[in-house]
């Protein structure tokens, strides 16, 4: 392998390619093909697949900047989730609680953090305790015009299989009677996601076609 001794991985022994790197200077076109083409195939096991990460993503007839907006208000999950609902802040800033109807008595702790230059929004939130939000949500809003050529928006939507979905680190806050674990859901993380991302997507293009604002007017009042 060739390096330019000021450029791309100069500051590596050249010699000594590092395991796991494919690039042009290490493998050929014809040495690379077979490897990608390894990688294809008809089925996945869905653990290969959502065992670290599950991402849902998709296209949305609505203007970016104002999907993006609605988003921003915490109060928009109780729309567009399956089942959060009754959000309100609670005596710490930018905290709300809530409840996931998904179990009986489940309090959801939730703190949105977006960012206006690049339409990320992120949802920190935790089951049953408020002080450690390590279940993030992690969406990001594109423009539609810059990557499909066509008005409208992209949402990616990204979660991390924290540890904690594997071993609840709070027992002691766990409702009494309340069997299940989220983490125990995490397997249907993926459908359940992409049934949520869909109800965003019809609740944004229809008030759009009619007229409405993404943002409800019961979260500007």
């Amino acid at each position: 392998m060739t390096t330019d001794p000021t450029g791309a991985l100069s500051d590596l022994d050249p010699s000594e390619p590092l395991p796991g790197v494919i690039r042009v200077e290490t493998h050929s076109r014809a040495q690379s093909t077979p490897m990608i083409v390894d990688r294809v195939r008809s089925v996945y096991p869905h653990d290969q697949i959502y065992g670290e990460f599950c991402t849902v993503h998709g296209y949305v007839d609505a203007p970016p900047r104002e999907l993006f907006e609605w988003l921003c208000d915490t109060r928009s999950l109780e729309e567009w989730t399956y089942s959060t609902r009754d959000l309100r802040q609670t005596e710490t800033a930018e905290l709300w609680v809530g409840t996931d109807r998904l179990n009986t008595d489940t309090a959801i702790y939730v703190r949105t953090i977006a960012d206006p230059g690049a339409m990320t929004v992120d949802y920190h939130c935790a089951w049953d305790q408020p002080d450690h939000l390590w279940m993030i949500y992690l969406m990001r809003v594109v423009d539609a015009q810059l990557v499909l050529n066509r008005p409208g928006s992209v949402v990616l939507w990204t979660n991390c299989r924290h540890p904690f979905y594997d071993r609840n680190p709070f027992p002691d806050t766990v409702p009494a009677g309340r069997e299940e674990w989220v983490g125990d859901l995490w397997d249907m993380f993926a459908a359940g996601h992409q049934i949520e991302l869909d109800n965003l997507t019809a609740i944004a293009e229809h008030r759009h076609r009619i007229g409405l604002p993404l943002t409800p007017e019961w979260m500007t009042s």
